[in-house]
């Protein structure tokens, strides 16, 4: 089974696929902007939490744009409750190993 599958998700509540385009939809209403990616999507015992990658500002060349990580929460049913930048870096910047 997948995590869109409708049989494993509670009555009411989001599948990990519509918490993920939802939370990427709403963060674009409010910023003005398209999101470029979700990097994370994970299930919370009040919602949903995803982290959505954003452009910031455009440079040349694209590596040295930069981008930022938007921690979003969202209720079961899906409603933006909110949302905090969480790092900032420039596109071709790598995590480093811990």
């Amino acid at each position: 089974m997948t995590s869109t599958d409708h049989e494993t998700t509670p009555p009411g509540r989001l599948t990990a696929l519509q918490a993920m385009r939802g939370a990427a939809a709403q963060l674009a209403e409010l910023l003005g902007t398209t999101p470029d990616s979700v990097s994370a999507v994970r299930p919370a015992p009040d919602g949903w939490t995803a982290d959505v990658e954003v452009v910031e500002l455009e440079r040349v060349p694209d590596t040295m744009t930069i981008m930022a990580t938007y921690r979003v929460t969202l209720d079961p049913q899906g409603r933006l409750m909110g949302y905090e930048r969480v790092r900032r870096y420039a596109r071709g910047q790598l995590d480093r190993q811990r």
